[in-house]
């Protein structure tokens, strides 16, 4: 199990603006800001689950090669939301919403403003 994860960002206004709207649609929301990083949990959470900043030893923030964070989401249409979210808010697609590998897996695939790759997947059959 995962207590959290992390992303780089060179742009903590940009990267903000990006997941208040991106997390959103999938029930994570921004939990506030700490020494310059953002957080974000699911509501009523005591600590957030996803934080996005600036990297600690001060070289630009780059993106991981095959590296992925996978958000869970509830139904087909917050995939959706989480898609459109993110292209109407400096994010880049990387394969649009539908069904693959599975029956029931409907997910997208996202890239941040800072190139980081997301996906939002939903195994539930709708």
């Amino acid at each position: 199990m995962l207590l959290y994860i992390t992303l780089g960002t060179n742009n903590l206004i940009a990267a903000k603006r990006f997941y208040d709207a991106t997390l959103a649609p999938i029930g994570l929301h921004f939990m506030g800001e700490y020494d310059g990083e953002i957080g974000y949990g699911p509501t009523l959470a005591e600590n957030p689950l996803v934080w996005i900043n600036r990297p600690f030893d001060g070289n630009p923030a780059t993106i991981g090669n095959g590296s992925m964070p996978a958000f869970a989401a509830a139904t087909r249409s917050a995939v959706d939301a989480f898609y459109k979210a993110a292209l109407a808010h400096g994010g880049r697609d990387e394969g649009p919403p539908g069904l693959r590998y599975s029956p029931n897996f409907y997910s997208c695939y996202v890239r941040d403003p800072d190139g980081n790759k997301l996906s939002a997947v939903c195994t539930a059959s709708e």
